[in-house]
């Protein structure tokens, strides 16, 4: 997507390579590039003594030399971003969030309420909690498109739309419009779909296929039994059968206390590596 902007949220681990050929890829499409350096503050320990009311906590004597040392990684990460951005001449920022694990949703979703697309760098699967929670803010907190596996900025010459008629899936058509209108073909996908007036109707899929074509799209429909595998397997393989290049479905969780808690088919989709995908909430 030309002139837009892409969040790119990453650690201080994210490798200097992964980096500099998202800003390489964005220079390319004339996009700007915002990435967002998640650091880590250290957790507090704190040691009790004593019975209460009579008793008290004890903190490390060295906590502020932690936490200024943990700053200074931040901020020196920072710098060498910037540097590398920098070097590849794209239109970027680098924003940091030093903050606890609690914390990564709030600045992730932040961050992303004022971009087009976010992009989560692909070590962040090295911490299933970093990486769920940054999905979180941006699938539930925020109002634009989560892609993984692929590059925000690489074209796409056919697309699995997987379509229920629900709005999740809804708004990950109109989120995803801009790469359906440049592809060659889109395939809207219905799997065991409920052939009811109050459901999907007697031919789901066709409602937005016709909604696509108005807008230049080169749509076929299709219905697909899942044959009882999960329906993330199911799209994974239609996905790979038609040869698409990326796959637009609606995301789904489950409110759990404060846990990143994503449904059955989304949470399918997040952890395989194989396919982009674009998701929406």
């Amino acid at each position: 997507m030309k002139n837009a902007t892409t969040l790119f949220v990453i650690n201080q681990a994210t490798p200097d390579a992964v980096i500099k050929e998202m800003a390489e890829a964005a220079s390319e499409n004339q996009t700007h590039l915002s990435c967002l350096l998640i650091g880590a503050m250290p957790v507090l320990p704190m040691y009790a003594y004593g019975v209460a009311p009579y008793g008290g906590l004890n903190f490390p004597d060295n906590w502020d030399e932690l936490v200024a040392e943990a700053r200074e990684k931040q901020r020196q990460r920072v710098n060498q971003v910037e540097a590398i951005i920098g070097k590849v001449g794209v239109s970027g920022d680098v924003r940091s969030a030093f903050c606890t694990p609690n914390e990564v949703r709030h600045h992730v979703a932040q961050s992303a309420r004022v971009c087009d697309v976010a992009h989560l760098a692909p070590n962040l699967r090295e911490n299933k909690t970093l990486m769920n929670d940054a999905a979180h803010g941006v699938l539930f907190h925020s109002p634009v498109g989560l892609m993984l596996n692929g590059s925000p900025s690489a074209a796409v010459k056919r697309a699995l739309v997987a379509w229920d008629s629900s709005k999740a899936s809804s708004r990950a058509a109109h989120v995803a419009l801009p790469y359906l209108k440049e592809a060659d073909e889109v395939v809207v996908a219905c799997f065991d779909p409920i052939m009811t007036p109050d459901k999907e109707g007697p031919d789901p899929g066709t409602d937005v296929a016709a909604w696509l074509s108005h807008h230049g799209c080169n749509v076929t429909v299709s219905q697909f039994p899942s044959g009882g595998r999960e329906i993330g397997e199911a799209i994974q393989s239609r996905a790979k059968e038609v040869g698409a290049d990326l796959v637009v479905l609606g995301a789904y969780g489950h409110a759990r206390m404060i846990q990143a808690v994503f449904g059955g088919t989304t949470r399918t989709m997040l952890e395989q590596t194989s396919l982009p995908i674009l998701m929406a909430h």
